[in-house]
């Protein structure tokens, strides 16, 4: 409505200025026409008349006019020049006039459409020093109609009256457009609150909407016809919510389960691998007759034992359906534990690097052996066959944070596969859940840590692991 007002303002002014432009151009070709009549009759009136003895011809119209061309000139207060048919200056009411030599003569286009015009007569229109100037020329006929002398009116366009009215109108106009642009803003207001009312309650009511909670339905009175379906429409939309709602949570659920079910099965495997592994060695290396046989029997003692307590904390962070494992954060050497958990690997080409003997941090044991045997795992699986494998494993300290990096000389990562890494069950193995990587990530945004990965094909991928070393 606002807008409505202001176009219609400014439209109107634009036709006010337009129509004052073309009425004041008609005004001043009218007024010329006519005084160019009036001074031709008066002309003529002097040319016959009985005072006049002079023969009514070319040659005698400086004579004939010598002191009439002043009287005729003030009595209609315009300047009158009299040209030969030639274009030739012969008598003007401007005093000094003859001494310009630049209009002395008409100018030739001026002759050429004056002659070749029906009417004979030619106006010609130019601005100088901000004003617009109006000339026109037509021939000056004797009783016979034939053509004696051309006659050259001048005239200034003055619109200071026409002007001063146009501001006056547009003034005028300004304060009634004001008050109407007014009065439609106050009438927009109180339109836009009766109508918006209605709105207003309904959007408080869909911002309030929540999918896990019971959602109250709309109720309004005395509204419009598009309103009351608006509202019918979002009174059936919370029934099928909540409706959802209850399929999405039973859904939920079941998918809980099945997901915490994958895990558990992932991380009890991860175990249950170097630990038939550490079996079938002692199996074939036992030998009762060695004397370090009570030595190498603690050992694979020690390393059952270690694997079976990570599978007994997954079993009872399962049975609690909560954190998987339990997190149990003590002062550990990081440098320590990284050690442990690579020595159940038997591959001969991991190696480790410290910067230091110790790093010590506060983080969960089990978490942290998790952490480096998956990424240690999945560099081992990422080895191809034609080349000779390396894996490093580093730990350092940078500034408050431990740095764990785990690098391999495998196949790299596809640039297809890189933003999918840490998504969980993406593997492009062919067994496997995929869950690896994901858990990974989850134990170390759970201390506050990032995980990421530098690859490059056909020449190898490293992890880096940070995560401050005081929670």
């Amino acid at each position: 409505m606002i807008l409505l007002v202001l176009l219609g303002s400014i439209l109107i002014s634009v036709v006010a200025v337009n129509q004052y432009k073309q009425q004041s151009e008609d005004f001043h070709t009218e007024r010329l026409e006519r005084m160019e009549e009036s001074i031709s009759t008066h002309l003529r009136r002097v040319l016959n008349g009985r005072h006049n003895t002079w023969e009514v011809k070319t040659e005698n119209i400086a004579v004939i006019f010598k002191e009439e061309i002043y009287n005729i000139a003030d009595i209609h207060k315009l300047q009158i020049n009299l040209y030969d048919l030639d274009g030739t200056l012969l008598i003007s009411s401007k005093a000094g006039f003859r001494n310009n030599i630049a209009d002395k003569c008409i100018d030739p286009e001026v002759l050429n459409a004056l002659s070749n015009t029906a009417v004979h007569r030619y106006v010609d229109k130019h601005v100088e020093n901000g004003e617009t100037f109006l000339s026109s020329y037509t021939y000056l006929t004797d009783q016979k109609s034939k053509a004696l002398v051309i006659l050259n009116i001048p005239y200034l366009e003055k619109d200071d009256f026409l002007r001063k009215e146009l501001q006056e109108f547009l003034t005028r106009m300004g304060y009634a457009f004001t008050f109407v642009l007014f009065m439609a803003i106050g009438l927009a207001f109180l339109l836009s609150k009766y109508i918006t009312k209605s709105l207003k309650a309904i959007s408080d009511k869909i911002n309030a909407t929540r999918l896990e909670q019971l959602n109250e339905k709309i109720v309004v009175d005395d509204t419009s016809e598009e309103i009351t379906t608006l509202v019918n429409s979002y009174n059936s939309m919370i029934d099928e919510l909540e409706e959802s709602a209850i399929q999405l949570a039973k859904s939920e659920r079941e998918q809980a389960w099945r997901e915490m079910a994958k895990q558990v099965a992932h991380e009890i495997k991860n175990p249950l691998t170097p630990m038939r592994l550490t079996v079938q060695n002692f199996q074939r290396k036992f030998n009762p007759e060695d004397e370090n046989i009570y030595l190498k029997v603690d050992e694979y003692t020690k390393t059952l034992i270690q694997q079976i307590d990570t599978m007994s904390s997954i079993a009872s962070a399962f049975s609690n359906f909560a954190k998987m494992p339990a997190q149990q954060n003590e002062n550990l050497n990081v440098v320590e534990i990284v050690k442990l958990a690579l020595d159940i690997f038997n591959e001969n080409y991991i190696a480790f690097y410290a910067e230091t003997e110790k790093v010590i941090a506060k983080i969960d044991r089990t978490q942290l052996i998790r952490v480096v045997t998956n990424l240690v795992k999945n560099a081992i699986q990422a080895m191809p066959g034609e080349n000779t494998p390396k894996i490093v494993v580093q730990v350092s300290e940078v500034k408050d944070n431990v740095v764990i990096l785990v690098s391999d000389n495998g196949s790299g990562i596809s640039e297809e596969s890189r933003e999918k890494v840490f998504e969980p069950k993406f593997t492009t193995k062919t067994s496997g859940m995929g869950l690896g990587l994901a858990m990974v990530k989850n134990i170390v945004e759970t201390y506050n840590g990032t995980i990421s990965f530098v690859s490059e094909k056909d020449k190898g991928t490293t992890f880096k692991v940070v995560f401050p070393k005081a929670r």
